[in-house]
């Protein structure tokens, strides 16, 4: 039986995937054009899957093109001399296996060439691909490179400049068509910031998996086993991962391998759920790589921040160093309206995470001293959370905490709201034995918590005051998440960091749904600034 496949490159024989027969078109479509492509894009993102099984197909259905594809990952420390060497090898041990699979066997001058060549430098380089046309006659050279980017930084010019000038020699050059594939572009490998030496590239573009693409992955499996999956657990997979490969993998592998799930019942809200949760919560190594990326450089934080709290937006501009890089490791994108957006929910729930101080100093007050262990006095008697009395306290619990909550460390004045919202609603979702998750509509201004307790659901959408008319126009918003969710209530938590604060607690009907907003005021004063009781005046005298 095949799976869903989360580690390094996918096989058909083993793993359900996606065709993507519209990109591998465009992409063999491009080597017959004897284009030099390139795909930049950050792991785990399905490239190197893809790549190979498209030029497998365009080399099974037409053997006049004879693939090279060589993985440059192993190369990265060596000396030029030494990548050279390791170069030629792999290109001769690719070469012999493609005459094997086909059953065929190399001339003798081939093979007396072969035994005699070396790549020394890059000028070298060229020097081979000529002559290997001679001995090939009519056959076309595909050379794909995956993990270009693990290229010797002293050689990565050379190597360029040898490409491109084989590219302006002539319609019959060697290679006919390269693809690199890698996670750094051209210009990020430019070191020294010169003009690039690979100015004949012509870029490819993979995108995540579309919501048809999804179904068409979670198809295959129930076709081979017979358990199918409720429409909307497809489109929440799609839409907590916005079609990540590896985190869709991710989501159907838990689904369907760790949850044990009778394979008679269909896969149902409640077990997404679940698998949700543990994805969110647990460890892989797509979030690991996330994770360790942002913490890079302090100034990721700064920016991530910044893109999350205003609606205004980050402009995606890829001059700026940060901006380049973050979107470089998969954590942003550019939307529709030029700005930067988090990929997906389930990146910006770790974010969060991520950036959220471990131990904030405030949790003991988050309840008060005589609220019971098993928080009761937020439950109805059915079980149900009341959300208004939860919220109400935690406007309660900021105005308990005062001026300290502008000292909780490691966090941004701006964030430290939300910070502190998630870890409270955290803290009271797992003593209840409830689920929390983030819904984002664009990974900026708006951010939206899903709770989910006893198979009902509550929402709570955060923002941070930005004027009275955003303001109002954040509770329309809101109006139209509930519907979409099916819901007839939900909350709207606004944090007000101006100096002079308006603080507010409002319940209202629109559009038949009860929504309740708070403003909170984020600036408290310190005590230096607090003016002294008459008690403390007639002390100091």
């Amino acid at each position: 039986m095949k799976r869903f496949g989360t580690e390094g490159r996918l096989y058909p024989e083993d793993h359900y995937i996606v065709p993507r027969t519209k990109e591998t078109a465009d992409f063999i479509d491009r080597i017959k054009q004897g284009k030099y492509i390139v795909l930049f894009a950050p792991r785990q993102t399905g490239k190197t899957t893809f790549f190979r099984l498209a030029l497998d197909a365009l080399t099974t259905e037409d053997l006049t093109y004879l693939p090279i594809q060589l993985n440059f990952e192993e190369y990265e420390d060596a000396t030029a001399a030494d990548f050279y060497a390791w170069f030629y090898a792999d290109i001769r041990k690719e070469i012999e296996n493609v005459f094997q699979k086909r059953e065929e066997v190399p001339s003798e001058t081939l093979t007396r060439f072969l035994d005699n060549a070396k790549i020394i430098d890059h000028v070298s380089t060229k020097m081979f691909f000529e002559k290997l046309a001679d001995f090939l006659k009519n056959q076309k050279v595909v050379l794909l490179i995956d993990e270009f980017d693990a290229m010797p930084r002293k050689a990565v010019k050379g190597f360029l400049r040898s490409l491109r000038r084989i590219y302006l020699s002539g319609r019959e050059r060697c290679p006919y068509s390269v693809g690199i594939v890698g996670v750094q572009n051209i210009i990020q490998l430019n070191y020294d910031r010169s003009i690039s030496p690979f100015n004949i590239q012509d870029e490819f573009h993979l995108p995540n998996f579309t919501l048809e693409q999804v179904k068409e992955l979670l198809g295959q499996y129930t076709e081979e086993v017979g358990q199918g999956f409720a429409p909307e657990v497809m489109a929440s997979i799609h839409k907590q991962t916005a079609g990540q490969p590896v985190l869709v993998n991710r989501l159907a592998q838990i689904l369907t391998e760790e949850m044990d799930i009778p394979k008679t019942e269909t896969i149902a809200m409640e077990h997404f759920t679940v698998a949700h949760t543990r994805l969110l919560r647990g460890r892989n190594t797509n979030i690991e790589h996330l994770t360790t990326n942002i913490r890079r450089n302090p100034r990721f934080e700064s920016v991530l921040m910044r893109i999350m709290a205003r609606e205004e937006g980050v402009d995606f501009n890829l001059d700026d160093d940060i901006i380049s890089e973050l979107a470089t490791y998969g954590v942003i994108k550019e939307g529709t309206d030029g700005m930067c957006e988090i990929l997906n929910p389930i990146y910006l729930y770790r974010i969060m995470r991520a950036f959220k101080p471990l131990v904030n100093g405030l949790e003991q007050e988050y309840f008060p001293e005589d609220t019971g262990e098993a928080l009761h006095e937020y439950l109805t008697s059915t079980g149900q959370i009341e959300m208004e009395a939860l919220l109400d306290n935690f406007r309660d619990f900021i105005a308990r905490a005062g001026f300290r909550i502008l000292q909780v460390p490691d966090t941004p004045q701006e964030s430290v709201g939300r910070h502190l919202l998630l870890a409270y609603l955290d803290e009271f979702v797992r003593r209840i034995g409830g689920v929390m998750h983030i819904e984002v509509q664009t990974g900026r201004g708006r951010m939206d918590i899903l709770i989910t307790h006893n198979t009902r659901k509550y929402i709570v959408e955060t923002k941070i005051w930005r004027g009275e008319s955003r303001y109002q126009a954040g509770k329309q918003q809101l109006a139209a998440y509930l519907t979409s969710e099916g819901a007839t209530e939900g909350y709207y938590v606004v944090f007000d960091h101006r100096q002079k604060p308006e603080p507010r607690v409002e319940t209202e009907m629109l559009e038949g749904l009860a929504i309740r907003s708070y403003v909170i005021p984020m600036v408290q004063e310190c005590p230096s600034a607090v003016h002294p009781t008459s008690e403390t005046r007639e002390s100091d005298q």
